[in-house]
């Protein structure tokens, strides 16, 4: 049909060309560059543009990092425990904490749909397909994890002074709001299986691009695997997912810590972005051409 589907491609040097002409009846329209048709102006943006970009992601990445470790991890270890009784106790004695882990929980839910727009505007000059499933991924696990906060706010209003209180025995009251904590980690392993594919695109991505060093690509793989092998073998066998934390958890630390620090303070080589921009601009208008 005439189109090249090409998924993977490599930089070429910018070679200067004549704008390519469509001819339609008696009219010629000429053919926009793929950096303005497709991608706005990030395709001939100043390197400062990029570059800000570029540090923007790595800031609200720590964010994330720093507010997902606050609420996922700190503030369970501080107020859930094994017994209902007990863990009802800690988030009334400690309302505040609870309801920051629920803030800082939010907080990283919006900065995931920020990072999903940085990233495909950063990496779709190497794949846009492949930009696009990862921002997909990104976006669904946002979704299931945003959907399973709701549940968090539970105990908050069964262990209140609202109507609640005097409606059921205090046991069953305690119970009842054990249950969100007990969900949290279902909904957790449901949603890092989306993130775990996310991260191993944003791998291959990094290590398509070389304007972010391979040494992070590797990393970032073996971080998507394992958030891969733990979602899994908690759904399959809890014991034994049990078993793997906290070694499990620190290809994240490496993986995703070294992406952001990269990114906030270098950067991606703006060269080599450009010169994928260059040849995504190329094909672009080769199948203008073929139109």
């Amino acid at each position: 049909n005439g189109f090249q589907r090409t998924l993977d491609f490599q930089p070429e040097s910018a070679v200067p060309r004549q704008q390519p002409l469509i001819n339609w009846g008696s009219k010629q329209m000429a053919v926009m560059p793929a950096t303005t048709v497709e991608s706005g102006q990030i395709g001939r943006a100043p390197s400062g543009g990029l570059m800000k970009m570029a540090r923007s992601a790595g800031a609200l990445y720590l964010i994330n990092i720093i507010g997902g470790a606050f609420a996922i991890s700190i503030v369970p270890a501080l107020l859930f425990g094994s017994d209902p009784a007990a863990t009802a106790h800690n988030i009334q004695a400690h309302e505040l904490l609870y309801r920051s882990g629920l803030a800082a929980h939010v907080v990283v839910t919006v900065t995931n749909i920020f990072l999903a727009l940085i990233f495909y505007e950063i990496f779709k000059v190497v794949n846009r397909r492949l930009a696009l499933l990862d921002v997909f991924f990104i976006l669904v696990a946002t979704a299931i994890e945003a959907a399973g906060l709701v549940n968090q706010f539970a105990p908050l209003a069964l262990l209140g002074s609202g109507p609640y209180a005097n409606a059921l025995p205090a046991g069953q009251l305690q119970a009842l709001a054990y249950l969100p904590s007990a969900l949290a980690s279902v909904d957790y392993n449901i949603h890092t299986v989306f993130f775990g594919f996310d991260i191993l695109l944003m791998a291959y991505l990094v290590l398509k691009s070389q304007f972010i060093p391979r040494a992070i690509a590797v990393l970032l793989a073996i971080d998507g695997v394992a958030y891969l092998i733990y979602s899994f073998a908690a759904m399959l066998a809890p014991g034994f997912a049990s078993q793997l934390v906290p070694w499990i958890q620190l290809p994240a630390l490496f993986g995703e810590g070294s992406l952001c620090l990269w990114l906030l303070v270098k950067g991606v080589n703006v060269e080599r972005w450009k010169a994928w921009a260059s040849a995504a601009t190329r094909m672009r208008s080769t199948q203008m051409e073929a139109l």
